[in-house]
């Protein structure tokens, strides 16, 4: 048989088979069951001072990330130096150990690590990522930082000058002052959730060293922190390497944080803030959320994946698909110690401010009705699908276990999550959007075009409309009336 007669052959054979075969677009295609997670377990050790080393073991790539976690943060800020905390964060590695600024970050560049401090509200401290190969050059650099910061003054004046640049810019930026106002309407002035990290014009000028080596000595001690490690090592090889590098770290009692109590939104209040010419409005509606420990955790996660907490979500599809009023619009919880805000956003076009407000609270009153099943499971497959996702690298790693220290879970968490998503029922799904969204009880922010958009907003019936400045004070009333 000549060539081409076999390849004719062979050609008719394929083909029909394919013909069968063609895909049914009439739906769309069915998912697959969600991956698992298995990550390996958490081993939980102590340094000689009593200091908790939690180490999970990942082989596959020869790095290591060491996060130090410290039990203090933003919320820890003393009234009258709001943005101490961060400022301690920030200057931990401008010089410590013997090294000014510049030597730290060339003796982290010459080993091809990475070094970053940070502070969130409630932990702070810093982290390192090394080859598993200098991990005994690099561990002693994140030792200096953590234990022996030098807090030199000129390199605090820097940052001071950075941060009053930063916070005038953001008087600038309707989207950092709508996010400020909202937190300090729900909050109030005196509670730490309400004012900003950074801090105020007045605590940022007002910082000293002094203030600093204070806030250091009473919050780093090694009973007030943990170790996290995720990577190529073992508990033998890692531990007496820890222990060289902290296990003279001094124990202590910390000052414990009280919060005061945060009260639920009576009824609702609308704020402006304005800003002449804004082509856009950003707005914030929300009230106070739940405390990280709720019982109604997963309810709340897959709920706000229905409301706002995904591309394919009521409120995006509502006011960005259908409406085109906007780029996108969502919704969050932020999950706290203490109960965190729920906060529902958009930058909308000035013209439709009214007009996407009244699809905000069309979407809250639709959330608290009856949810098909279906749309349900479909929440609950997106979140479940998307999970592993967040445990790619050992940073993310990390960062997830120091959730658990900073909340108290279970160190098997993670590997039942996907399975307590998928196994919320329903109906806790439409409790917690009774619970947790009510339309009457809310904070509407809007920062925008005043003289546009303020007749339309006292027309929707929210509620009296106040003028803030963009510190969140009230504008007088007289001062409206000549403006």
């Amino acid at each position: 048989m000549k060539t081409t007669t076999i390849l004719a052959v062979a050609a008719l054979a394929c083909a029909a088979p394919l013909a069968a075969q063609q895909p049914d677009r009439s739906a769309p295609p069915r998912l697959g069951e969600p991956p698992t997670l298995s990550l390996p377990p958490i081993r939980e050790q102590r340094l000689s001072n009593g200091l908790p080393v939690l180490l999970m073991e990942k082989h596959d790539v020869p790095v290591v990330e060491i996060d130090v976690l410290v039990r203090a943060g933003t919320a820890y800020d003393p009234p009258d130096r709001i943005g101490l905390a961060s400022l301690v964060a920030d200057m931990l590695d401008e010089g410590a150990g013997g090294r000014n600024a510049l030597e730290l970050a060339d003796a982290v560049d010459f080993l091809g690590a990475r070094l970053r401090t940070s502070a969130g509200l409630h932990t702070m401290g810093a982290s390192l990522y090394t080859a598993v190969a200098r991990l005994d050059d690099a561990l002693p650099l994140l030792a200096d930082v953590v234990l022996r910061p030098t807090f030199p003054k000129d390199e605090l004046e820097r940052k001071r000058a950075s941060r009053l640049t930063a916070l005038l810019q953001a008087y600038d930026e309707p989207r950092i002052v709508a996010s400020v106002l909202f937190s300090r309407a729900l909050y109030g002035d005196k509670h730490p959730y309400g004012y900003p990290a950074v801090g105020n014009e007045a605590s940022i000028r007002a910082v000293s060293v002094d203030d600093l080596t204070r806030f250091h000595d009473a919050y780093f001690t090694a009973s007030n922190a943990a170790i996290v490690v995720v990577g190529d090592v073992t508990p033998a090889a890692l531990l007496p390497k820890l222990e060289a590098a902290f296990g003279t770290w001094a124990s202590g009692a910390a000052p414990k944080l009280a919060l005061p109590p945060a009260k639920q939104v009576a009824r609702r209040e609308v704020l402006l803030v304005d800003k002449p010419g804004a082509p856009q409005s950003e707005i914030r509606v929300g009230a106070m959320g739940a405390a990280r420990q709720t019982e109604d955790y997963y309810a709340i996660v897959v709920m706000n994946t229905i409301l706002g907490g995904s591309f394919t979500s009521r409120l995006n599809q509502n006011l960005r698909e259908d409406k085109g009023y906007t780029y996108g619009a969502g919704s969050s919880f932020a999950f706290r110690p203490a109960p965190g805000p729920f906060v529902a956003s958009s930058a909308v076009q000035t013209e439709v401010t009214d007009k996407a407000l009244a699809e905000f609270f069309k979407e809250f009153a639709g959330i608290r009705r009856p949810i098909p099943v279906e749309e349900i499971t479909r929440a609950e497959n997106y979140e479940a699908l998307g999970y592993p996702a967040g445990f790619q690298s050992v940073d993310d790693i990390a960062g997830s276990i120091a959730e658990l220290v900073e909340y108290g879970l279970p160190l098997d968490y993670l590997n039942h999550y996907v399975a307590r998503i998928l196994g919320v029922p329903p109906a806790q799904v439409e409790a917690a959007a009774r619970k947790y969204v009510d339309p009457n009880r809310m904070i509407v922010v809007v920062v925008g075009d005043r003289a546009k958009i303020q007749p339309e907003l006292e027309k929707l019936g929210l509620g009296p409309v106040e003028v803030r400045d963009v510190n969140g004070q009230k504008v007088p009333e007289a001062a409206k009336k000549q403006e």
